[in-house]
């Protein structure tokens, strides 16, 4: 096996983390008529899914998601090697940072066990057209499953509260002279993106789509 230059390391699984963060902004877009206008979510999920591109789309998304869990698994092993077991975060005074990065790892393994599940009940197989809200709406009014959507909203804000500074940082972005901003940027789209789907979940949940 080659091994791949750190710097090229970093800045692969800052790039794949990104995009799938972009993916995550859309998909959470189009779950929002889920509960505002469960016609409109129905049409857009009918015209998503029979697209000519869909596939190669996924396939691409799947490359990309494989590339960024293969390339941070490296990039820990290496820190590890190298005894770098430092926590960046736990250094300033904001507890919630401090978590972030310390689960960093246990989170992305959390988020990519949900994803399993979810596309096994949502995916595979794919719900007929006209029965996606229908479909979604079942599996969340399950309290089972309630919970494990939840609590996945809420590890996936937790790991792209660190995600976001880390990517960052492996960028060389993150400067004296911004890092305020991009600090309060990321809170900001863990909050977004992690609250956005625990109020889907628990709307749906509650009989929100009916």
């Amino acid at each position: 096996m080659i091994a791949l230059p750190s710097a090229v390391v970093r800045t692969g699984a800052a790039l794949s983390g990104l995009l799938l963060v972009l993916f995550t902004l859309v998909h959470l877009g189009g779950l929002i008529p889920a509960v505002l206008a469960p016609e409109r979510f129905e049409a857009y999920a009918t015209a998503l899914h029979t697209s000519p591109w869909l596939r190669p789309f996924e396939i691409g998304l799947a490359g990309i998601a494989g590339l960024h869990v293969s390339l941070t698994i490296s990039k820990a092993i290496s820190n590890r090697r190298a005894g770098n077991s430092a926590q960046l975060s736990s250094r300033r005074d904001a507890p919630l940072a401090a978590l972030a990065s310390r689960s960093k790892g246990i989170a992305g393994l959390l988020t990519l066990a949900f994803l399993v599940v979810h596309l096994n009940q949502l995916r595979w197989p794919r719900p007929a057209a006209g029965q996606e809200g229908a479909v979604l709406s079942s599996v969340l009014q399950q309290p089972l499953n309630a919970v494990v959507y939840a609590a996945a909203a809420l590890v996936l804000a937790l790991h792209l509260l660190h995600g976001a500074e880390a990517a960052h940082r492996s960028l060389g972005w993150l400067s004296p002279t911004n890092s305020s901003a991009l600090r309060t940027g990321g809170r900001l789209l863990a909050a977004l993106i992690g609250g956005g789907f625990l109020l889907i979940s628990l709307s749906l949940a509650l009989g929100g789509a009916a």
